[in-house]
Parts: C-alpha cells; sequence; structure tokens
C-alpha cells in the first residue's frame, strides 16, 4: 500500500470509538475473510477494502497507535513516519495468526523459508523539557538480532542450504478435512520453515541469528511530544533468508520539570511577587525556558492567580519554526515581617481609606453589642491553572 488510507479507521472497520480490542478484532476477522484476495479473485476492489481494512486494523489493535490516531488523526501518525504497509506480504506477515486455519486462507506469494522481514525494534528515550524545546542528539545502544555471519543465516554449517522438509515437502503447512472445510495448519516438524537443519553451524547453533548490539545516532527535532515516535528504518532485527531488516521506533518520554508545564505547543510557570509589586505595577523578570530572562510587565492590582502572556516564547511547533506562548501565574505574597519603616508607611496608607479592607468589629450598627458573632470564615484561595482540590 503506497499511502495511508484518509478514511475513518472506525467507519472502516464499523466499530464504535469506544470499541474494545475483541470486539475490534472480530470485525476485522468478518472483513478479511469477506474481502480476501483467495475469495475475490480478479476483484482489485474487494483487494483494496482489504488493504483499508487491514491498515485500519494495524492502528486500532496498537494501543500507542490507536491513542496517537484518536488525538491527533492521520496527520498525527504521518508525523511519526507511519505509512501504512507495503503490500500483501506485508499483510499476511503481520496478521498470519489471524488467517491460519480459516479456510486454508494463507497469504499469497510466501514461501515457506523464503526472505522474510526482521521484527521491529522499540526504544525508549527520555527527555529534559529543555532538550524537547531545542531539539537534541544522543547516542544508543541497541541489542537486536541479525543474519549469521558464519552461515549467511541458513542454520546450517559452511553456508549450506538446509534440506527439504519431509513431512510437508517444503511447504511449511500441512492441511486435513475437517468437515466440509480443508483446514490449513503450520507444520509440527520445520515448525513452517519448509526447511530443516541437519548439521548446525556452531557459531549460531542451528538459529541462522546471532545477538548484535549496535551504537545508532538519534537526531530529535525541536518541539517533539512526549509519546511520539521517531523512525529508524532498517535498524530493527535483521531479516530471515535474506529478507530485510526491520525498522526501530524510537518512543519519547518527558521528564517532570520542576518550574514549567507543558500544555501542547504553551508552556506554564509560576512566578511570586510582593504585595508591594502587585499593588503599585511593576515591571519585573520572568525566567523562560530556553531563552533566559524576559521583561514582564505586573499590572497595579494584580491578584494571586491572575494569568499573564507572553507571547512567542512557547514550545516550538514540529517542523513549522513557529512557537507557542508562555504563560505566567502571579502568586501575590505578603510579607511575615515588616520593618519599621514598612510598618509606618502601611499604616499611613491605611489611615487614607482602604476601601477594600473588611470592617471592623462595632464600626457600624449591623454589629452592635449583644448580637451573635458570626463564625469565622477560612480565607479561600483564588483558584488558577495550577490550583488543587
Amino acid at each position: 500500500m503506497s499511502a495511508m488510507s484518509q478514511r475513518c479507521y472506525y467507519e472502516i472497520l464499523e466499530v464504535e470509538r469506544t470499541a474494545d480490542h475483541e470486539t475490534i478484532k472480530k470485525s476485522y476477522r468478518r472483513m478479511a475473510m469477506e474481502c480476501h484476495p483467495d475469495r475475490n479473485p480478479d476483484d482489485p476492489a474487494a483487494e483494496e477494502r482489504f488493504k483499508e481494512a487491514s491498515e485500519a486494523y494495524q492502528v486500532l489493535s496498537d494501543p500507542e497507535k490507536r491513542q496517537l490516531y484518536d488525538t491527533y488523526g492521520h496527520e498525527g501518525l504521518k508525523s511519526t513516519g507511519y505509512q501504512g504497509f507495503n503490500g500483501m506480504g506485508d499483510i499476511f506477515s503481520a496478521f498470519g495468526d489471524i488467517f491460519e486455519g480459516l479456510f486454508g486462507f494463507g497469504g499469497p506469494g510466501r514461501t515457506p523459508g523464503g526472505p522474510q522481514p526482521g521484527r521491529d525494534l522499540r526504544y525508549d528515550m527520555e527527555l529534559s523539557l529543555e532538550q524537547m524545546a531545542s531539539g537534541h542528539t544522543a547516542s544508543i545502544q541497541v541489542h537486536r538480532e541479525t543474519a549469521c555471519g558464519e552461515c549467511g543465516g541458513s542454520g546450517q554449517a559452511g553456508g549450506e542450504e538446509p534440506q527439504v522438509c519431509s513431512v510437508c515437502g517444503g511447504q511449511g503447512q500441512v492441511a486435513r478435512a475437517q468437515g466440509l472445510f480443508r483446514v490449513v495448519t503450520t507444520c509440527p516438524q520445520c515448525r513452517g520453515e519448509g526447511r530443516m537443519v541437519t548439521d548446525p553451524c556452531p557459531e549460531c547453533r542451528g538459529r541462522g541469528r546471532v545477538r548484535e548490539e549496535k551504537e545508532l545516532t538519534v537526531q530529535v527535532p525541536a518541539g517533539i511530544e512526549h509519546g511520539q515516535r521517531l523512525r529508524m528504518r532498517s535498524e530493527g532485527e535483521g531479516g530471515y533468508a535474506g529478507g530485510p531488516h526491520g525498522d526501530l521506533y524510537v518512543v519519547m518520554h518527558q521528564q517532570q520539570h520542576p518550574v514549567f508545564e507543558r500544555q501542547g505547543n504553551d508552556l506554564y510557570r509560576r512566578l511570586e511577587v510582593s504585595m508591594f509589586q502587585a499593588a503599585l505595577g511593576q515591571e519585573v523578570a520572568v525566567a523562560s525556558l530556553i531563552d533566559g530572562e524576559l521583561p514582564l510587565e505586573v499590572p497595579a492590582g494584580a491578584d494571586t492567580g491572575e494569568m499573564l502572556r507572553i507571547k512567542g516564547f512557547g514550545m516550538p511547533k514540529l517542523r513549522s519554526g513557529r512557537r507557542g506562548d508562555m504563560y505566567v501565574q502571579l502568586v501575590v505574597r505578603t510579607p511575615s515581617k515588616l520593618s519599621e519603616g514598612q510598618r509606618e508607611l502601611l499604616e499611613q496608607a491605611m489611615a487614607l481609606g482602604d476601601q477594600d479592607a473588611a470592617p471592623l468589629l462595632g464600626e457600624n450598627g449591623e454589629e452592635a453589642a449583644g448580637e451573635p458573632q458570626p463564625k469565622k470564615s477560612k480565607k479561600k484561595k483564588k483558584r488558577g491553572l495550577f490550583s488543587r482540590d
């Protein structure tokens, strides 16, 4: 399949967005049987429906791909390098367990013991928020299986070809009648390989594969988000019988930051200011994530919880060059200790009148002596972005 389908994957499989894994698998099995190429020879439309359903199932059956698709749609998948299947061989290689045993269906062109692609691998990489904002280059060590260099991947000593299996005749499958149907299962002797190693290679002990460690360099682009993946083509496990390598997927994990919180491409942080700065207003300095200190104008009369925006100093937008914004939530602090001069100035200010001050007991008729006194109320903090229940 040269390009990803643009239809909704849930519509393709005729399931709800809340469907569980078993419901999705059941729907795919039904559609795969209806549109399977063996049941619809010379029907290009059925083959396209089969490919489309297989692509939808590949995404929705993978929890990470499904979460990315549910959040960002097809564009989210493209940003990780996902391109769907390259052809029918890839589909049968990926979902052979689903087709095996169903009316003798199998993957057309799949030769037992023939070339097969290697498995894809996953590597989890932890990054700081600063590394995600600036971009990062890292060296990683990947442990993987690859074809044995001594026998060329055949498993046979000296690189000779293994013998054809005497049970299945090299087919890798055996068939038996079950009622009205012909059921095909994997050959129990060669385990589907179609060949038998009679003189094992001493290096790989007949497996045809060895473990290796490879150092790779990963280029992380600025603006990448938690959970996104980078695809490194042909850096997965080695193929079988001369088949291509699989791919390596590097999954990004953001470390918790002590100051900043990320929401999409925007950054949020708190900033403590004194009650004098909040009352009078003042330009103050606030530390950004990667741009050093920035000027911030605190307006006169600012209160705790007030949110101020600094445009264009958030996270970079992936592969666009633009940036989100930085939001600063003010936290106004009242001094616990005052100097004599500060106390005198504050008392003078109170003497001039404070329209926001609470009335004192006995100042007006409503609070005359003898009336029941109200219970002391707890001061409620103004809620902001970072407030907790």
